[in-house]
This record gives C-alpha cells, sequence and structure tokens, in this order.
C-alpha cells in the first residue's frame, strides 16, 4: 500500500485505469490502525483488481474535505473518478472483502 497526498491524489486515484480504495485515516485513530493490517492483506491478494492507499486526513486536509469525510476511518472505492463505494468503520476482512465482492471479482 502507498501513501496519496493532495498533490497526487487526482493522479492516483482519480486517472488510475483499475478500482482505487483510499483508506482516509490518522495516526491518533484506533480503529485505523486495526483496519490497515486487513487492508494490507487484501492489497497483497487482490493488488491485480484493486489499488488500496491511504491518505492521511491530518497531513492532507484538501482532499479530506472535498470528500466530505466527517469520520474515520473511512474507505472510498473510486472508479473512473467517482466515489462508487464508501465503507466506514474498522472491519474484519471477511466483512470487508464482502463489501468489496464486486470490485475483487468475486
Amino acid at each position: 500500500m502507498r501513501d496519496v497526498t493532495d498533490a497526487d491524489f487526482d493522479d492516483v486515484v482519480l486517472k488510475s485505469d483499475k478500482p482505487v480504495l483510499v483508506d482516509f485515516w490518522a495516526e491518533w485513530c484506533g480503529p485505523c490502525r486495526m483496519v490497515a493490517p486487513v487492508l494490507e492483506a487484501i492489497s497483497a491478494e487482490h493488488g491485480d483488481k484493486i489499488e488500496i492507499v491511504k491518505l492521511n486526513i491530518d497531513q492532507n486536509p484538501e482532499t479530506a474535505t472535498k470528500y466530505g469525510v466527517m469520520s474515520i476511518p473511512l474507505m472510498n472505492v473510486y472508479v473512473a473518478g467517482e466515489v462508487a463505494q464508501s465503507i466506514v468503520g474498522a472491519k474484519p476482512r471477511a466483512a470487508l472483502e464482502r463489501d468489496l465482492a464486486n470490485f475483487l471479482g468475486q
């Protein structure tokens, strides 16, 4: 998983040829730290179908504000530059994979 910033969000996320899950997170967010290894595992297994990136909302307030991020963890899936799905809150891997089934080809 790679980090994205306000500066490269458009190029990395909105212009991507495949779906991109953006994990909006912050250092102080306990549930964000809980979901990070789950996203790492999904990325390792399904990286050919969906790219997973992280955006620290404290360091990149412009993008967080643009997409109305009010609570974290928030995971938005972007397809062709648009939000195709939003997932709020930390979930176990099985639940996240169910939520992402359309993008993982399951």
